[in-house]
């Protein structure tokens, strides 16, 4: 055999192997973490629920998820164990929450650069329906049918959009 016909195999073994180590990295890590845990250490679930550990066991984890409010779960469930400092800002908004960006207003007033709030109602457009446009639009319609009564014949045997000798 030629190593030609062979590598596209070796390198897909390689890959294969290569995904298989990250994976098993990331759970040796996960299982690290789920083992650091210890009593008061504040954690968060893979549900997204923020909670303090009270008792660790094999293979479960008794969390305070409310003051007096205690659920056991799975170890496998807790997401991520969190520092003291995150933990705290999280949960009871303790902390120095510098906002370097702007804070964005609810409405885009501050988009059109005047100041004066009724100043923008003089360019507005008026997207509604016209009463003339409704006038207009009947009327049309009638020549149109006072047409077709005239042409009689010639009415009946051309087609028009939407009519079709088709089954």
């Amino acid at each position: 055999m030629n190593i030609v016909t062979l590598l596209p195999f070796i390198v897909l073994i390689g890959a294969m192997f290569l995904m298989t180590r990250s994976a098993k990295k990331k759970q040796q890590a996960a299982a690290q973490m789920r083992d650091d845990m210890q009593p008061g250490t504040g954690v968060r679930t893979i549900g997204g629920m923020y909670a303090t550990v009270k008792e660790v066991h094999d293979d479960t984890v008794l969390l305070e998820v409310a003051p007096g409010v205690h659920a056991l779960y799975a170890k496998n469930a807790v997401g991520a164990v969190l520092e003291d400092e995150e933990y705290n800002r999280i949960v009871h908004g303790d902390g120095d929450l510098a906002l370097d960006t702007p804070v964005v207003p609810d409405d885009a007033s501050s988009l059109t650069g005047s100041t004066d709030p009724d100043a923008g109602d003089v360019a507005r457009i008026d997207l509604g329906k016209k009463p003339e446009a409704d006038e207009a639009d009947a009327a049309g319609k009638a020549d149109a049918a006072g047409k077709a009564d005239e042409a009689g014949d010639e009415a009946k045997d051309r087609k028009t959009d939407g009519e079709g000798d088709a089954k």
